[in-house]
């Protein structure tokens, strides 16, 4: 096979949780140049429809369902709607998430139980529907979730998200777990590690600790437009046929110093 085949999505269904915009949107981007169908799910209509515009621009073929991940009833309507319109999901990448800051001392129950309802319930919630409904039965898919450096490092300088860093940890090891028991289906499971990327989530973040993280940073600069793209190809394709259970960091060098 040619190498430049490996990497070919023709045919293929993606889902992006929280496609709509930033990272989502970028590597829904990425998916649809390599030949996928596109379902896009996030919360906003008028978000959902801005993307969809963009992306069929382009000539992708796509499809949006609005829900929420803190809401596990819009969960299953969501999956049955894209299988309704594609007849499969081949590729699930789980990048819907959220954060909240406050001391660790002074951490509000509620604001707890969001990050973890929408970063691992929601999560798990979504994957374990699409592998019933539509890759246990098709014997094959591609799993991707997007973590966080946050989940491979305690403190990230002076960052006080200790919800946000306790979910992205454990989506570590739920993608571990996961690849572990259904490889058997040959469904493969893997987990992109974020730095620090412009978005509407980060953007507080950024604007207070921006030299801190660069500084903090290898190769000095935050993540770019196109770079969760490739990573999300290659681990959604082919050419990662025999890598599972594997969390790649795409943070320009900053777990490794």
């Amino acid at each position: 096979m040619h190498a430049t085949k490996l990497f070919d999505l023709s045919g293929r269904v993606a889902l992006i949780t929280g496609g709509s915009r930033g990272l989502g949107l970028q590597m829904a981007h990425g998916f649809g140049a390599m030949g996928a169908k596109l379902a896009l799910s996030a919360r906003k209509e008028n978000e959902l429809a801005d993307a969809k515009a963009e992306l069929t621009a382009k000539g992708y073929d796509v499809f949006t369902f609005a829900s929420d991940l803190a809401k596990p009833e819009t969960l299953e309507p969501m999956v049955d709607a894209v299988l309704k319109n594609f007849g499969r999901i081949d590729i699930l990448m789980n990048n819907a998430g959220a954060s909240w800051g406050a001391p660790a001392e002074k951490y509000p129950l509620d604001a707890w139980n969001k990050v973890i309802g929408i970063n691992l319930t929601g999560t798990w919630l979504v994957t374990q529907l699409i592998g019933a409904k539509s890759m246990i039965p098709n014997k094959s898919g591609s799993i991707i979730t997007v973590a966080s450096v946050a989940g491979l490092r305690g403190q990230l300088g002076p960052m006080q998200t200790i919800a946000y860093n306790t979910s992205k940890g454990g989506l570590i090891n739920f993608t571990r777990a996961l690849a572990g028991e259904w490889a058997q289906y040959g469904i493969r499971v893997n987990a992109l590690a974020p730095g620090f990327f412009p978005s509407k989530m980060s953007d507080g973040l950024l604007k207070v600790l921006d030299k801190q993280i660069l500084g903090m940073t290898p190769m000095g600069r935050l993540g770019g437009d196109e770079d969760l793209m490739g990573p999300a190809i290659f681990l959604a394709s082919d050419a990662a046929s025999y890598v599972t259970g594997q969390i790649l960091s795409v943070d320009g060098g900053m777990t490794a110093v």
